[in-house]
């Protein structure tokens, strides 16, 4: 690995920092005020994000995620996403870089027909829409995707879904127009050929959202939804890739999707630590400033040592990506999923500490950034299912 970061990177770099400072920073109040007034149960758009997106796209800003649109490397998207990390709630939008619409669009960009891709990928790219994917259910546990229940049986030329899921994140954003949703198509076949991915219109009848899932108590704007499909029926051309390809669709889809919130969470950690040192710069006691003390200046070194790590194991996965494709970065990224949301959190709880009684209030970010940073070690699979990948590794390895 070279790393000196490209031209390219230290160009997207210059103009993403000049675009959080001069828009996206000013923009973080009143995109807050605006949620608060409307109520959180609103799920519209504060109107500042549509703002910021225009700017965005003036300014060259826009899908940088995806290779085929951008031509940049996942190493170099990795600097620009960590930069959207420091204001996560909308820079990611701002730039048409948030989850889940950007595992969605390469979905359906490396998965979907020229048909599928027209009607759906297209207004996506041009930040028109939003989407959600549905994958998880309430019934059953969906860290072992084979238990899926949902059943999309075909019937002439259409199939019809029956199911229930839930966390199905960006569903209750009115601007929601497509779900991908994983479901059993041959319950017979063997256990990875079972499960398919298909398009669903949000506005297909039998969809109901029953409930919006709030995370540590805080609702977000885009939604995590528990919803119910009651013999919803779509057009066969809606499959995507083909019958069974679900589970191979899933790894192509989730392996990015994964370290995408790593990249993310390195730049939370960032503000955190930043937190941290204005913070205690600024607070006195016991005859001086904080920062002077021990054990706060251990807790400030103690993050920075180990953001430094997983930024580098971060930036190996996103290389292993750019030359070996996901299936070879399989245990690298299964290892990022693990520990970058383990010490992120680790070093947001620092920085609340030493906030005080402020840090556990709205007053600063830092309680909803924990929260963000913690629910990611269930997110794309819980910390559980990646150890036993990369232990599985290591067993198979030292007995060959």
């Amino acid at each position: 690995m070279d790393f000196e970061p490209s031209a390219k990177a230290k160009d997207y770099q210059e103009r993403m920092w000049d675009f959080m400072h001069s828009h996206v920073f000013p923009a973080e109040k009143e995109y807050d005020d605006w949620r608060a007034k409307a109520g959180h149960d609103n799920h519209e758009v504060p109107p500042i994000v549509e703002e910021l997106k225009k700017e965005a796209r003036g300014r060259g800003l826009w899908n940088l995620f995806l290779k085929d649109v951008s031509g940049m490397s996942n190493l170099e998207y990795a600097s620009i996403a960590e930069i959207t990390g420091w204001s996560s709630t909308i820079a990611p939008e701002a730039i048409n870089c948030a989850a889940p619409d950007t595992g969605n669009m390469e979905t359906i960009h490396l998965f979907g027909n020229d048909e599928q891709k027209q009607q759906w990928l297209q207004p996506l790219l041009d930040g028109e829409i939003r989407s959600a994917f549905a994958m998880t259910e309430p019934r059953v546990a969906s860290s072992d995707a084979s238990n899926i229940e949902t059943r999309i049986e075909a019937d002439g030329d259409d199939y019809v879904i029956n199911g229930r899921k839930w966390w199905t994140s960006g569903a209750a954003d009115p601007r929601c127009k497509i779900f991908i949703l994983m479901g059993k198509t041959d319950p017979n076949a063997s256990a990875h050929k079972q499960q398919s991915m298909i398009l669903v219109p949000r506005d297909t009848p039998g969809i109901e959202i029953l409930r919006n899932l709030p995370v540590f108590g805080y609702q977000d704007q885009h939604g995590h939804c528990e919803v119910d499909f009651k013999d919803v029926r779509v057009p066969k051309a809606n499959i995507l890739s083909g019958e069974g390809d679900g589970f191979m669709i899933a790894q192509g889809r989730l392996g990015p999707g994964r370290i995408h919130h790593c990249m993310r969470l390195i730049g939370m950690g960032e503000r955190a630590i930043k937190a941290m040192v204005d913070r205690a710069s600024s607070r006195h006691a016991f005859g001086g400033p904080i920062i002077e003390q021990g054990v706060v200046r251990d807790q400030i070194a103690n993050s920075r040592i180990e953001l430094e790590q997983i930024r580098l194991l971060v930036q190996k996965s996103a290389w292993l990506i750019d030359n070996v494709g996901a299936k070879g970065a399989r245990i690298e990224i299964a290892a990022i999923k693990v520990a970058t949301p383990r010490i992120v959190a680790n070093i947001i709880d620092r920085a609340i500490q030493i906030h005080g009684g402020g840090g556990v209030s709205d007053e600063f970010p830092l309680a909803n950034m924990y929260a963000h940073a913690r629910t990611l070690r269930l997110a794309d699979g819980p910390d559980e299912v990646h150890i036993r990948t990369v232990a599985r590794q290591e067993v198979a390895k030292y007995k060959d």
